[in-house]
């Protein structure tokens, strides 16, 4: 009788065996399943906090540049502005010089009959 004992208390064993396997490694895969999320958080922090210190500096240097950019363009557009706003004066530049010259006629007009000297008659005033 001690042998049918001996052969369900061996396949009893068997089978606690593949089951003990089974556990663990149904517990080894649980483990990895439930610690595979807290691992890649923890590679994505550490990834954080050795970049973030210089994304920082970069966004404040891209901020400064933009600033001095802006800055440079606004400059530019005055400057543009100024040259096209004498550009388009240049029309009474040319009406001035021509009043200038028509006064100095009339000065050495002026200076010759004074002296008793007969000028030539000065130009009639331009509509320059």
């Amino acid at each position: 009788m001690e042998e049918p004992e001996m052969q369900l208390k061996g396949k009893k064993e068997e089978r606690l065996g593949l089951g003990s396997r089974f556990t663990d490694k149904f517990t080894e895969s649980v483990y990895v399943l439930a610690n595979e999320p807290s691992v890649a958080l923890y590679r994505l922090q550490e990834h954080v906090r050795r970049s973030l210190p210089e994304l920082a500096q970069h966004k404040a240097d891209m901020q400064r540049w933009e600033e001095q950019s802006q800055g440079a363009i606004y400059t530019v557009e005055y400057a543009c502005s100024a040259v096209k706003n004498l550009v388009d004066s240049s029309v009474y530049f040319r009406s001035v010089e021509g009043l200038l010259k028509q006064a100095i006629s009339i000065r050495d007009h002026m200076n010759a009959a004074a002296q008793g000297h007969s000028p030539e008659e000065p130009p009639p005033p331009s509509s320059a």
